[in-house]
């Protein structure tokens, strides 16, 4: 959601910092606290990056009543992304027995890797974590009307049971649907807000949860980050104070891992237009561009960058590697008979 920041206000919240000493005795000590102790460790894997990439490729297999959504919801994915991950599969009827991709390997993206990175373009978002770690949780952005802002922020407070006074545009919004928007609504279930938030110093715009859970990892919200509820109120618990937060924009990432070349394209809807291809390419080629000046050894072939631009699911494609010394010495002057080789095995643009 985006307010004007004098149209924000939370109430009914309770701080997560500092705790008292009494308060955090009291939650700590005798067998009755840590029975009702929450579950705050993360829903998502923690990996650690290899260069430039993270993660690993996972399958799932489906039952009968499975949905992409249901799926998502579970086990902290997007449903976008889970759509582009395995075209041809039906997400609202995948059927019995059916072997989904879940795509949990990533190429990072090309920023500062400290605190939070949320990347629009892919609807995720990064958490590194203290000890070199990553964790990448699916979030809701802004849509086109109403899009996320591209900052840099921070964290400047955590709220538990937030309460939300809509502003008066959003308030318009249900009106003119026929909808009664009240002034102010509490926390609960029907709370748009979730059980928990991160403010951010970005003012109007908070990481929040959800009483929409389908629309976690979709541009659905009024600018803010819509996380599941499970895991923004785990989240709220490992992110401190002042932690930085990068908000970008990048649908082609490219990067290296032990010699590897690795390509990563987002297509911005589940549908693919031609002209949406179009501008991937334009991007593609900038970013491959200047990737060869900064890693002139590399060799990379064109045929599987233009798989990756074709398909752009999301899942990280390897596009080439690095040539060793004498390869690389080699190909300066290549034989007569290399010359008259197959090019396109090479990228020339």
């Amino acid at each position: 959601m985006r307010w004007k920041s004098w149209l924000l206000v939370v109430i009914g919240v309770s701080l997560l910092w500092p705790f008292s000493s009494v308060q955090a005795a009291r939650d700590t000590n005798g067998p009755e606290a840590s029975e009702r102790a929450p579950d705050r460790s993360p829903r998502v894997p923690t990996f650690q990056p290899d260069g430039d990439l993270a993660g690993e490729l996972q399958v799932f297999n489906t039952v009968y009543e499975d949905t992409f959504a249901g799926i998502g919801n579970k086990l902290a994915l997007g449903y976008l992304e889970l759509v582009k991950a395995n075209p041809g599969i039906d997400p609202w009827l995948p059927g019995e027995g059916t072997m989904i991709t879940l795509p949990r390997m990533y190429v990072l993206p090309d920023v500062e890797r400290e605190g939070i990175v949320i990347n629009l373009a892919e609807y995720r978002l990064y958490y590194f974590t203290p000890d070199g770690g990553v964790q990448v949780y699916p979030v809701g952005v802004g849509t086109e009307e109403n899009p996320s802002p591209l900052t840099n922020a921070k964290v400047t407070m955590p709220l538990e049971s937030p309460a939300w006074y809509p502003p008066a545009s959003i308030r318009a919004e249900y009106e003119a649907s026929g909808d009664y928007l009240p002034k102010m609504i509490p926390p609960g279930p029907g709370n748009p807000l979730g059980t928990h938030a991160l403010m951010l110093s970005e003012k109007g715009y908070l990481i929040h949860g959800t009483n929409k859970q389908f629309g976690v990892g979709m541009p659905v919200s009024h600018g803010c980050f819509r996380m599941y509820n499970e895991d923004i109120s785990r989240f709220v618990y490992q992110v401190e104070k002042g932690t930085p937060v990068q908000v970008i924009r990048e649908p082609v990432k490219i990067g290296m891992a032990g010699g590897e070349v690795w390509l990563e394209v987002h297509r911005p809807h589940e549908d693919y237009s031609a002209r949406d291809r179009e501008r991937l390419w334009a991007q593609v080629f900038e970013k491959v561009e200047s990737f060869r000046q900064q890693h002139p050894d590399v060799d990379l072939r064109r045929r599987s960058i233009e798989l990756a631009v074709d398909q752009a699911d999301g899942l990280p494609t390897m596009i080439g590697e690095k040539l060793t010394r004498m390869a690389s010495e080699d190909s300066v002057e290549p034989a007569e008979s290399e010359k008259q080789g197959n090019p396109e095995q090479t990228l020339y643009f």
